[in-house]
């Protein structure tokens, strides 16, 4: 019996690590080959080889506007085609209102969104040619959520989930879905060296997470293996929240410390 992405090929953006690592190992281990983009050369070429021949690695900076098109290059030169994007590729940079400068806005924004138009571009253009594809990008809670900090980043994910819809439409005549993830917080090195970093801020994430416990990145990686099938065939312009019951909640929750 083959498995749900038997003889697929995928890329994905930011795959040394945390989610996108994840999403690698679950795509192999559903019988995908994946092309693995990082900035970590060192950490991204030590899980491409993990995942022996299923995997590739390609070093480079995502939002270097040659990379797109080179990467869906390198990953149908490698495997033959390109059937999956995971947008998955991210920063953080948390500065108050007034101390975040406009060079640092700009870099998330670049990183988190731009970068993801022109992958999702580069990847749709060869799929329009194969006859489909699915896209998967990578949205947040904080597409929805306002942390005062976090201005970039939230401002990022609430593009992505908008690039999501609009792609969506723009690309369903080519038989192209487009769905996004929005994760609360996982417990991956981001979030560690960041919200968890504080156990005042700690606190806070868990009394608003009414499952009580962090997302951990396989959970995240189980909805993108869903949305890369066929299982979600009639599934397009969507995100799907992996978020522990966190965006329903209109309160707070006990937290055991």
């Amino acid at each position: 019996m083959n498995s749900s992405l038997s003889g697929r090929t995928a890329l994905i953006t930011g795959a040394a690590n945390g989610i996108g690592e994840a999403i690698a190992r679950r795509f192999v281990s559903e019988g995908a080959n994946v092309m693995l983009i990082d900035l970590d050369t060192e950490r991204g070429q030590a899980v491409a080889d993990s995942l022996g021949r299923s995997a590739s690695f390609l070093a480079g900076d995502v939002s270097d506007k040659s990379l797109p098109e080179r990467a869906v290059a390198e990953a149908v030169a490698r495997f033959g085609d390109l059937d999956i994007l995971v947008n998955n590729a991210g920063i953080l940079i948390t500065r108050n209102v007034f101390d975040l400068t406009i060079d640092e806005f700009e870099r998330v924004i670049a990183v988190n969104l731009t970068a993801g138009f022109a992958f999702a571009q580069a990847a749709a253009r060869h799929m329009k040619t194969r006859g489909g594809g699915s896209i998967i990008n990578m949205s947040s809670v904080n597409a929805l959520l306002a942390l005062p900090e976090q201005i970039p980043y939230a401002v990022s994910k609430g593009g992505i989930a908008q690039l999501t819809r609009v792609m969506a439409v723009a690309l369903v005549g080519e038989n192209i879905r487009v769905n996004a993830i929005g994760p609360g917080t996982i417990a991956t090195d981001m979030a560690k060296a960041s919200v968890l970093a504080d156990p005042a801020a700690r606190h806070t994430v868990m009394s608003r997470t009414p499952m009580g416990r962090l997302g951990e990145p396989a959970e995240v990686a189980n909805v993108a293996v869903f949305l890369a099938s066929e299982q979600s065939s009639y599934i397009t312009g969507q995100t799907i929240y992996v978020d522990g019951g966190r965006l329903p909640l209109n309160y707070v929750v006990p937290v055991a410390d």
